[in-house]
């Protein structure tokens, strides 16, 4: 069965690839604890051998995360921990999740046997190597100054914590002794990022931190604010030392410096981190490892699992697409398409009950009067727009009319579709007003398209020849991105290059079709 959580004693970093790959099947996370000289590890309680101080240990540490993603990608979630470095640290590990297992890459019993006492683990020691070499002593970092101080701080958004963060976290731990402030941006300073919208809330974000900082070093204090703006507390707090920085906020770090001084507070040292590669190329993901592409992996992804339907048949699976004003729904409703869905477009169902002779001709008629006639007697829609769009209360009129019939001709159709000899596996219902007209309901799940807003209203512009507060107005009257996303379960953004959409598209596609290939599946 899976254990879920391991512990690796490393003592050859050399080894780290082989020990992580062997280790994968077992465990979804996985604590790392440093064999190093002097740690509190390898020292009985009665020898207080001083190693090094912490921060000699930093360098190992971010190589070895930066190494992992080659080894064995994201899936295991790393943690090294950082208390068992400090001199003095006597053992206490207050790990948060219960340890299954216990690995080692060379034979040290005494270590992983009295570490199996403090952590409570009743299964022997798995040994990967009997050898009882390290070469971690040759890692030891002498070259930059390593000095530790009491009080540090750092910031950023920190969304759905990844090794970048990992790395920029743990250089701020080792270098800190008493106390780190982090302060965490909210929604406020979140807009212009890559999908904003997928931003997990700041609550959540902190919690996160929390855990993971408490998990690898129980023994500072962490205050974990929310800030609004670029300097958060190093405005006020004079009790700061030092401050994290990569080295593209380097300029920020010495902003804040401008201010102390102005402030007349004492100035802070700053420690810039090297940006750690990722090794994905595309030109889609930044090449460093960030959250902007952990939001873009979530794109034709499950983002929340579908509510059970029971009043709707298996068969066909109906997935309600919808999005914003120009996000590309029908070119993706057309790329489904091409996968193998049949696709009912609601615009199109919503010209035919407008045509003369149906049921909301009449009334479209009736309430609006007959000067919306063009010779012909149909419907003109350039002269319906104008009084709709001026008054709300008049759109929602014509919604009023149009809506339930529009979706009972849809469920006529798809009543069709079932009594065919060969009913399609799944419909994808292309509807821009599928939430505003609830009709959520009528499908199994739902799938979104988002653009950020100002890519909608320069499409606006373009496809519409509209003046640019046409535009912004007729975005104004959408559902706005964050209700689209609480409602969706999957989300696909056509932001970038065609190529691009088209792999979510096939990644959705392939995710449901296994689903729905799995016996007993709940879909």
């Amino acid at each position: 069965s899976m254990a879920s959580t391991g512990l690796l004693v490393v003592s050859n970093i050399k080894h780290l690839g082989k020990s992580l790959r062997a280790i994968e099947k077992y465990v979804h996370s996985l604590y790392i604890h440093l064999n190093v000289p002097g740690s509190t590890s390898t020292s009985g309680p009665w020898t207080p051998v001083s190693g090094p101080p912490p921060p000699a240990w930093g360098r190992l540490i971010s190589q070895l995360y930066a190494n992992s993603s080659s080894y064995v990608g994201n899936q295991l979630d790393l943690r090294v921990l950082v208390s068992p470095l400090r001199p003095g640290a006597s053992g206490s590990l207050s790990l948060r999740k219960p340890v299954d297992l216990i690995f080692s890459d060379a034979h040290h019993p005494e270590l992983c046997d009295r570490l199996r006492s403090v952590l409570n683990i009743s299964k022997p020691t798995i040994f990967l190597d009997d050898t009882t070499s390290s070469d971690l002593s040759s890692q030891e970092d002498t070259s930059e100054a390593i000095k530790t101080y009491p009080s540090v701080v750092l910031g950023g958004t920190f969304d759905r914590i990844h090794l970048g963060h990992k790395i920029f976290l743990t250089q701020a731990v080792l270098r800190s002794r008493n106390r780190l402030v982090v302060g965490v941006t909210t929604a406020a300073m979140t807009k212009g990022k890559t999908l904003p919208d997928l931003v997990l809330p700041v609550e959540e974000r902190i919690e996160l931190l929390r855990e993971f900082l408490t998990d690898i070093d129980s023994t500072l204090q962490y205050e974990i604010v929310p800030i609004d703006d670029p300097f958060g507390p190093t405005q006020t707090d004079p009790d700061l030392d030092m401050i994290v920085v990569s080295a593209e906020t380097l300029r920020g770090g010495q902003k804040v410096n401008e201010i102390r001084l102005a402030k007349q507070l004492r100035e802070l040292e700053i420690f810039v981190i090297d940006i750690v590669e990722s090794n994905v190329h595309d030109g889609i993901h930044e090449s460093k490892v960030s959250s902007s592409n952990t939001r873009i992996d979530l794109l034709g992804t499950r983002w929340k699992k579908p509510e059970q339907r029971p009043q709707l048949p298996q068969r066909p699976y109906i997935i309600g697409l919808t999005g914003g004003i120009a996000s590309g729904k029908s070119k993706m409703a057309e790329r489904l398409g091409n996968l193998g869905a049949h696709v009912i477009d609601c615009d199109k169902v919503a010209h035919d009950v407008y045509e003369p002779g149906q049921v909301c001709h009449g009334r479209i008629v009736k309430h609006f009067g007959a000067s919306i006639l063009s010779p012909d007697g149909r419907i003109d829609r350039t002269k319906l727009g104008p009084l709709v769009f001026a008054d709300p209360k008049e759109l929602q009129a014509l919604n009023n009319i149009v809506w339930p019939e529009l979706i009972e001709e849809v469920n006529r159709r798809l009543d069709a579709l079932r009594s065919q000899a060969e009913v399609p596996r799944v419909v994808v219902l292309e509807a821009a007003i599928l939430l505003r007209a609830g009709w959520e309901t009528n499908c199994h799940e739902v799938w979104s398209m988002i653009v950020p807003p100002e890519e909608a209203v320069r499409r606006i512009m373009e496809r519409n020849k509209l003046s640019e507060e046409e535009a912004r107005k007729r975005l104004a009257s959408q559902v706005p991105n964050p209700e689209i996303l609480a409602k969706s379960h999957v989300i696909f953004s056509s932001q970038w290059d065609h190529d691009f959409t088209q792999k979510q598209a096939e990644r959705a596609w392939k995710m449901l079709i296994k689903e729905l290939d799995a016996p007993h599946s709940s879909l």
